[in-house]
């Protein structure tokens, strides 16, 4: 009998069950223009995504999956806010944030999959149904 493995954190990779290239080359991430990325002239957002550490590797949080992505190559001093948010732009327009994979099934009001991020993005939640668990029904009240 083995013993059950419990995780504390959850990060992006063991979401996908792969790592991404920008994670572990830098020069996949120096081209991303924060401020082309950012929807309307407002980037406060931004300014409250940081360079983190998760498991003792630098990371940047992604909000739409509650999951750190975790940054293998040597980030340059004094710019490690700007390559966290880099990082982080270029996964959420990849789309491979698990957070915006679930939202073309559980999105419940229309809004661009990949986010305002990502210009011309198909739109999700147009027609959004509650689930039915197959065999259940509603209790009589």
């Amino acid at each position: 009998m083995s013993e059950t493995e419990y995780k504390v954190s959850i990060d992006a990779e063991y979401l996908a069950g792969r790592r991404f290239e920008y994670q572990e080359d830098i020069s996949q991430v120096e081209n991303v223009d924060l401020l082309a990325a950012t929807p309307g002239p407002d980037i406060n957002w931004l300014e409250d995504v940081t360079l983190l550490e998760e498991d003792g590797v630098p990371a940047v949080f992604d909000r739409y999956s509650n999951s750190f992505l975790k940054i293998y190559f040597a980030i340059p001093p004094g710019r490690e806010d700007e390559i966290a948010r880099k990082v982080l732009i270029k996964h959420l327009e990849s789309g491979n944030s698990y957070g915006i994979a679930l939202k073309e099934r559980h999105c419940k009001f229309p809004q661009p999959e990949l986010g305002p991020w990502v210009e011309g993005s198909k739109m999700v939640g147009t027609n959004w149904t509650a689930p039915v668990l197959e065999g259940w029904e509603a209790p009589q009240h």
